[in-house]
C-alpha cells in the first residue's frame, strides 16, 4: 500500500513503467494517511474509484485496441501475402503470355519456312514435269519427223516404181530373135 508522500510523488513525477503498473484494484484499495487539515477522505475515495473505473476501462479499451490490432496486422499479414500472390501469379502470367507469343512466332516463321519449301519442292516437281514433257514433245515430233521421212521415202519409192511400171507398159515388146527349136517332127 502507498502512503501519501508516495503517492504524491507519483502524481508529481509519474514514472511510465510504474504508471502501467498500478492496477484499478490497487487505486480501489489505496488509503492515505491522515494530515492535519489532510484531503476529505470520502473526496479522495471518490476520486480513486471513479480514477480506477477510468482507468480499467483505459485498460480494457487498451486490451480491445491490442487485439485489434493482431488481428488486423493478420489481416495485413494475409493481405501481403495474397498481394504476393498476386504478383507472383502475374509475374508468371506475364512469363507464360511471353513464351506464348515467342512460341506462336516460332511456330509460325516454321509454318512459313515449311510451306516455303513445300512450295520449293512442288515449283521443281512441276520444272522437272515441265522439262519431262518437253523432252517427251521433243521426241515425239524428232519421230514424227522421220515417219514423215519414211513415208515420204516410201512415197518417192513407190511414185519409182510406179513410174518403172508405166515405163515398161509404154515400150513396145520385144520378140526374142531366137529360133525357137521346134519338136522335131
Amino acid at each position: 500500500m502507498l502512503n501519501v508522500n508516495e503517492a504524491a510523488r507519483e502524481t508529481t513525477t509519474p514514472e511510465p513503467e510504474r504508471a502501467t503498473a498500478i492496477t484499478p484494484l490497487e487505486m480501489r484499495q489505496t488509503t492515505f494517511a491522515s494530515g492535519w487539515r489532510g484531503y476529505s477522505r470520502e473526496a479522495v475515495r471518490s476520486f480513486l474509484v471513479e480514477a480506477s473505473e477510468s482507468y480499467e476501462l483505459a485498460l480494457r479499451e487498451n486490451e480491445r485496441l491490442r487485439h485489434d490490432i493482431e488481428r488486423l496486422q493478420g489481416s495485413i499479414r494475409q493481405y501481403q501475402d495474397l498481394e504476393n500472390g498476386l504478383k507472383s501469379t502475374l509475374v508468371h502470367a506475364q512469363k507464360v503470355a511471353e513464351d506464348v507469343r515467342v512460341n506462336a512466332a516460332q511456330e509460325a516463321d516454321r509454318l512459313v519456312k515449311e510451306a516455303q519449301g513445300r512450295a520449293e519442292l512442288m515449283m521443281m516437281a512441276a520444272q522437272n514435269r515441265v522439262e519431262d514433257a518437253q523432252r517427251e514433245i521433243d521426241g515425239l515430233k524428232l519421230r514424227r519427223r522421220e515417219a514423215e521421212a519414211n513415208v515420204e521415202s516410201i512415197i518417192a519409192s513407190l511414185h519409182a516404181t510406179l513410174d518403172f511400171i508405166r515405163d515398161q507398159q509404154r515400150e513396145p515388146r520385144v520378140v526374142s530373135l531366137r529360133p525357137r527349136i521346134e519338136a522335131a517332127s
